[in-house]
């Protein structure tokens, strides 16, 4: 008996002893009880990976600290909570048509007045704060687990050799352990969804943040901002120096400097005249905003920050994004179309294929994500009632090539002329000779005028 195994056995039996119990009573065990035999036992080696950042610290420093930041995870959540799911059948490997069953009501219902959206949303938001999202499924309901307290424990080859199975590698399990509750928790792979499109390279299971790459680019816009502050709140001018005589004590000094920093220092004293007298000599140093081109500075900034993202600068409103020719139709849509494909359509993939653990999927389906009622991307729907002109003509054409129809359209929807069938017919008609139904009968001819006369 395997491990995983050993654990459902072990819940199973203790619900068999104690009556019926609810899920948090049978399924959330302490921490002493959950040491074995995951984590403090001498004869096993569990392997653990928890939350690489400080997941408090990107939320209070970053999400809720940084404009550019915010307004990407708002445009990517937006977004991306807009499609809903269903599932596809697949024919040979290849995809078809979409479809619902009551199973669906899980994800779109996920908990007490949640919708798929609120799903999506909080998924997607701790993907781009933590690099993982966890939702669990309780006693038929969906509940998402803070990315942080979530620990994922995989097998090692000390598991394997007691137990006969190949757990190197092979997640186990995962540990929920709130601070300050009391308890902690252990969820098996079947009961737990975990979302983590972007791999972080030292770890088998953990996601990656893609705020991570950038953060030096999010501490340098953050400097820039405060720089911008300051340069409003000392005064909105260039730095100055103000030099005074020798003869000057420091008593003397202290008083000049409280009496011209009240005077002049502040947004509300900026642009006043200067007035200097006892032999002090101003000089102007350093440089102003314009001087620095400022917004090209933090604009480039924010680029790069967008660029880790996945979203077009002109998408979420950049000012880079806003000059030239970025705002040009077809440039736009080219953007628009990156955006799209290039990032939301590869996350709802993942999340479907991360979400498909806690619904019955049915046989020869898969869950997928519909995105056709999307208005981000309605653009889409031109090109691909295009293509379905296209499709319908060849559809035709093969028909009238002798074809059968039902082949026809498996071949054309498959990319795969390998399905088509002949009908052995090749004449226009696709009438064999002598099947066709003989014409109708002339009508009598009608009386001659000429005889009657």
């Amino acid at each position: 008996m395997g491990l995983l195994e050993k654990v459902a056995e072990a819940r199973a039996g203790g619900r068999a002893a104690g009556g019926r119990k609810s899920w948090s009573e049978a399924n959330f065990w302490d921490l002493e009880r959950l040491r074995w035999p995951f984590l403090g036992s001498s004869s096993l080696n569990s392997e653990r990976e928890e939350i690489e950042n400080d997941f408090e610290g990107y939320v209070q420093g970053i999400a809720k600290a940084n404009g550019p930041v915010f307004a990407l995870m708002t445009t990517r959540m937006l977004v991306f909570s807009e499609a809903r799911f269903q599932f596809r059948r697949m024919s040979n490997g290849r995809p078809g048509d979409l479809f619902g069953t009551p199973d669906l009501a899980l994800l779109e219902r996920p908990w007490t007045n949640a919708t798929t959206g609120d799903l999506l949303a909080r998924m997607i938001q701790d993907v781009d704060l933590a690099g993982n999202a966890f939702v669990a499924k309780i006693n038929g309901r969906l509940r998402r687990l803070r990315p942080d307290w979530v620990t994922v424990v995989s097998g090692s080859k000390t598991e394997r050799e007691l137990y006969g199975n190949a757990l190197d590698g092979e997640v186990i399990g995962y540990f929920y352990d709130p601070p300050n509750s009391g308890k902690s928790w252990f969820l098996l792979p079947r009961e737990m969804a975990h979302f983590a499109p972007i791999p972080d390279p030292q770890a088998n299971w953990r996601g990656m943040s893609w705020l991570t790459p950038v953060l030096r680019e999010i501490s340098s816009d953050l400097a820039a901002t405060r720089h911008k502050g300051k340069f409003f709140e000392n005064g909105a001018t260039p730095q100055v120096i103000v030099s005074l005589d020798a003869s000057v004590t420091p008593e003397m000094f202290q008083r000049f400097k409280a009496t011209m920093n009240e005077a002049h220092q502040g947004v509300d004293n900026a642009y006043k005249t200067l007035y200097l007298g006892g032999g002090a000599d101003v000089t102007i140093a350093g440089k102003d905003l314009q001087q620095l081109d400022f917004k090209a500075t933090q604009g480039a900034g924010e680029t790069r920050i967008a660029a880790a993202a996945g979203v077009p600068a002109v998408i979420v409103g950049f000012s880079e994004g806003l000059a030239g020719s970025s705002l040009n139709a077809g440039n736009f849509g080219q953007a628009r179309r990156r955006f799209a494909d290039g990032t939301l359509r590869p996350l709802w993939r993942n999340a479907a294929g991360s979400l498909a653990s806690l619904v019955t999927v049915p046989d020869g389906a898969e869950l997928w994500y519909d995105d056709r009622d999307i208005a981000f991307l309605r653009e889409d729907k031109r090109d691909s009632a295009e293509i379905q002109q296209v499709k319908a003509a060849s559809i035709r054409q093969l028909v009238d090539a002798g074809y059968e129809p039902v082949s026809v359209v498996a071949a054309i929807e498959a990319e795969d002329l390998t399905l088509l069938k002949h009908s052995g017919l090749y004449s226009v008609q696709l009438q064999p000779p002598g099947t066709g139904s003989a014409p109708p009968p002339a009508d009598p001819p009608g009386p001659d005028p000429a005889k009657e006369q």
